[in-house]
């Protein structure tokens, strides 16, 4: 029980990370880390597709795009 704590608390501190950091890269890599964290709740509260789901699609795909999107924008900074 107390692993559902630790990673619902990761999750949370890696999507606060990835809003409120200003280099996108790091962002990127901070919203990746949330996403595997929120996989592996799925797996422990007993849903396996949906957390290899999550895992290919948002920490797989999603991340792949933005770091396409960030390649083809040729910056790493934001702008705020």
């Amino acid at each position: 029980m107390w692993l559902h704590y630790l990673f619902s608390i990761l999750t949370i501190i890696f999507a606060l990370v990835a809003v409120e950091v200003k280099d996108l890269f790091k962002s990127i890599l901070a919203f990746t880390i949330m996403n595997v964290f929120l996989s592996v709740i799925y797996y422990l509260i007993g849903a396996p597709y949906v957390a290899v789901f999550q895992l290919s699609v948002y920490a797989g795909g999603v991340t792949v795009l933005l770091l396409a999107f960030m390649h083809v924008r040729g910056g790493e900074e934001g702008e705020g």
